[in-house]
């Protein structure tokens, strides 16, 4: 019965370690990254600690994040301990403190903010912990050495929803951008895509750029004022989904639904009110993509010994899809299974 035993556990542990060396493969292959550095990467014989951290998990794009996250080390044998940002760099930065005061495997963070989390970020580099930077930049890549930066191109993602935005306009009207937090390197991008798209188009007007910092609370309250103050506003671009959607709430309590509305993430929600032409338009930040990534680069560094910039790039750019009618269930679908 040994024998048996030992030949079914031996199977199943190969069977295991084909499974996510296959799934490994397959987010690298989506990524742009070479599959076959993938299929070196294995479950990891012993337990990984890893701390993950991004910018708050009351942000749904967030929240989803550290379910993929999860459940791609459930795959690769990664105990994951996350340390939550809160929406707010100091607590972010106590979060931070903690985590690198402990020994982790490799470590994954979205900062709330560039350079707010610099110095705990760069202990944990000199002890030798790799550290995966996610959507935002922790600080410039030249300042800081992180094994690899796994972010969306956010300009992209700013302009073609802006561009879907203008065009249904038809080249002219009232627009208002609501931005995410000023200091995240993201919200920047989407900013400066906006700004470049808007340019082009003389004749549309851009009536309020205020950040709302990621706050549904906030945007109501700043979607409140501009309700009353502006009789016209043809169309919203808002840096992320949830911003959109409490936003959306508020117009269709004030009967003024008729503005066209833009976002970033491409959140199930979203996804629905397009489908359903509650929201015109939003492109995928593909949060399973960033945080499975981040797995998966951390298990190829500590059990592969893959190096930063050698056999991982730098700057690994993870970039979704604009998301219409068209394609909505197939990312729908996607998302289910923490691939995009």
């Amino acid at each position: 019965m040994s024998g048996t035993k030992d030949f079914s556990t031996t199977r199943r542990d190969l069977l295991q370690a084909a499974a996510a060396a296959g799934a490994g493969a397959a987010l690298f292959g989506s990524m742009g990254i070479n599959p076959a550095l993938a299929a070196e990467v294995g479950r990891s014989e012993k337990p990984l600690k890893a701390a993950f951290s991004n910018a708050g998990l009351q942000a749904t794009w967030c929240a989803q994040g550290k379910q993929a996250a999860e459940f791609w080390g459930k795959l690769f044998n990664v105990e994951v301990t996350w340390f939550d940002g809160q929406l707010d760099a100091v607590k972010q930065r106590a979060a931070i403190d903690n985590m690198a005061s402990q020994k982790w495997d490799f470590v994954a963070i979205q900062a709330f903010g560039i350079g707010t989390l610099t110095q705990p970020v760069q202990k944990m580099i000199d002890a030798g912990t790799p550290v995966i930077d996610m959507d935002t930049l922790i600080a410039p890549l030249d300042q800081i050495n992180v094994h690899s930066f796994l972010a969306p191109d956010n300009e992209f993602m700013g302009a073609s929803v802006t561009q879907a935005l203008c065009n249904a306009m038809g080249g002219k009207g009232k627009i208002i951008m609501t931005q995410g937090a000023l200091g995240h390197t993201g919200a920047q991008g989407r900013a400066k895509g906006f700004n470049t798209v808007v340019k082009q188009f003389p004749n549309i007007e851009v009536l309020d750029t205020q950040p709302a910092d990621w706050d549904v609370s906030k945007t109501a309250r700043l979607w409140e004022t501009y309700l009353t103050k502006y009789p016209q506003i043809d169309a919203a671009f808002f840096h992320n989904d949830d911003m959109a959607l409490a936003a959306a709430n508020i117009m269709k309590a004030r009967n003024r639904t008729n503005i066209l509305i833009g976002g970033v993430d491409a959140m199930p929600p979203a996804i629905q009110a397009v489908s359903e032409g509650r929201m015109f338009a939003t492109v995928r930040n593909p949060s399973c993509r960033i945080h499975g990534g981040a797995i998966i680069a951390g298990v190829s560094a500590v059990v592969g010994g893959e190096k930063s910039g050698q056999g991982i790039p730098k700057n690994v750019v993870t970039d979704g899809p604009v998301v219409t009618k068209a394609n909505a269930a197939g990312m729908q679908w996607m998302q289910d299974h923490f691939l995009i």
